[in-house]
């Protein structure tokens, strides 16, 4: 009996591929991404199947991260008593939050358990040339621990300058544990990692990626950027340690547009707690919450009103992505987004048409310079449909802006890590912060239309009307945006 190879191997084939689409179909929430990875799998022979086995299975969610879930909530049981003081003597107030905001902030108390915390002091840091100086002076001044997690470390002068604060402050006895992310901070040697641990300082990597794990690890990184000091005062927002953020470099030839916030106050406590989480995570040995770490500083004046939203692939809800899409719904006359990758969603899309077409100002600041072509054209492909309801969208001219930020109705704003796109809400760990404060709101509302001086607006007519060639690249992109 002679066999016809060719069609043993193409049964096989057919057999493989309905399974994995019936993988896709069960296992992926999202409607848009099962119908990416379906076309993907089908469409692209074997490739598609290759490319969803290795990066579209969450393998480790199981393994690893339920681990850390658990862990996070014996942590977290064991705050919830700080979090209702806080939350209850906060609140009740109405008049300073604003009815409407008052439903994102119980949303965020009964999905994280994230205290609505009071009389914070919080500090604007625009670029890494505000951010930096204020940094490393606060990083001086610690006197019992500083805690670091970044996404991108750079090895250059400003981050050789931080590592040589942290070697010293450790042989004066300070507790500093730094986490990075393995695959956004290559640049960190084995050497530099020994000189510290040398010195007493903890490091771990966060996720550490091997070669035969490669593409599935790479899939879930720590994008958050969190500093936090003796319990009091924390450094979160877009900025990364590396020089290219500091525009008075001269040998940047790129302008960074970017933005950051310091927190002095009870504020600081979530943040602590997100890092001692993702330390119990990546590091061996546990480190137990310890009242230094939660230490309330007395003499803070300000009155400012805050909430963190974090989420991740260990996370039950997206939550940064629900705290985004509550606050544009709660908008009643203003929208105001910077993000540097806008591949939003079908979510947060219709919200932002709503908004718009209810008659309220909504603009949209991105990046005219991109770092992406690919994703710079996924985000294109958006422009049309929220340009029809009226959304503005601007396009940044002076360099690349990577700030990540949303004010309404100049009360509300939000800053951040997450960009808005599936990656920030679904894969990556990220963290927001969430601010209740009319002078900040003020604040973030200049700097955002200082930064529309320096971009472009995009001409509704103009955009309809570009040639075909153009508008193909952008629809192909948008069909693969969600496995992005």
């Amino acid at each position: 009996m002679n066999w016809d190879w060719s069609i043993l191997i193409w049964i096989i084939y057919v057999g493989v591929l309905v399974a994995v689409c019936l993988r896709v179909i069960y296992e992926t929430r999202s409607s848009s991404k099962t119908m990416a990875y379906l076309m993907l799998c089908i469409f692209v022979p074997v490739f598609g199947i290759i490319f969803y086995l290795l990066f579209g299975v969450n393998y480790w969610r199981k393994k690893l991260y339920d681990k850390k879930m658990t862990k996070d909530e014996k942590m977290l049981a064991a705050l919830k008593n700080e979090i209702s003081l806080y939350t209850e003597a906060t609140v009740q107030k109405k008049d300073v939050l604003g009815e409407e905001n008052m439903e994102l902030a119980a949303m965020l108390i009964k999905d994280l358990h994230s205290p609505l915390t009071r009389r914070n002091r919080v500090k604007l840091l625009v670029n890494g040339e505000e951010k930096f100086p204020e940094l490393l002076e606060a990083l001086k001044q610690a006197r019992h621990h500083i805690h670091l997690e970044y996404y991108i470390y750079e090895q250059d002068e400003i981050g050789m300058a931080i590592i040589e604060l942290l070697i010293q402050k450790a042989r004066e006895g300070v507790q500093v544990r730094f986490i990075y992310d393995d695959f956004g901070s290559p640049s960190i040697k084995k050497k530099i990692e020994r000189r510290m641990r040398d010195a007493g300082i903890e490091v771990h990597p966060f996720h550490k990626v091997h070669f035969y794990l490669l593409a599935n690890r790479i899939n879930y990184r720590n994008h958050r950027k969190i500093i936090v000091i003796d319990g009091q005062t924390a450094f979160v927002g877009g900025i990364n340690v590396s020089d290219k953020y500091i525009n008075s470099n001269k040998k940047n030839k790129l302008y960074w547009r970017d933005t950051h916030l310091r927190i002095d106050g009870p504020g600081v406590y979530y943040l602590q707690y997100l890092f001692i989480s993702d330390w119990n995570f990546c590091c061996p040995r546990s480190l137990k919450p310890e009242q230094l770490h939660f230490t309330p500083n007395k003499t803070i004046k300000e009155d400012t009103y805050l909430q963190v939203a974090a989420s991740g692939p260990d996370s039950l809800q997206p939550s940064v992505m629900f705290s985004i899409l509550q606050a544009i719904y709660l908008a009643k006359e203003e929208i105001l987004i910077t993000t540097p990758y806008f591949i939003p969603g079908d979510s947060i899309l219709e919200a932002l048409r709503i908004a718009a077409l209810s008659g309220l100002s909504v603009k949209l600041l991105v990046p005219g310079i991109c770092d992406s072509k690919f994703v710079n054209a996924a985000s294109k492909s958006h422009y049309a449909e929220l340009l029809l309801a009226g959304v503005e969208i601007y396009m940044y001219q002076k360099g690349f802006v990577h700030a990540k930020t949303l004010v309404t109705d100049n009360l509300l704003s939000i800053i951040g890590t997450a960009n808005m796109d599936h990656r920030s809400f679904e894969l990556n760990f990220e963290v927001n912060v969430i601010l209740y404060d009319k002078p900040f709101a003020t604040k973030m509302r200049n700097v955002f239309f200082e930064d529309l001086k320096h971009a472009e607006k995009i001409n509704a007519d103009r955009w309809y009307k570009r040639p075909a060639h153009e508008q193909f690249p952008e629809r192909i992109a948008r069909l693969f945006s969600p496995v992005m």
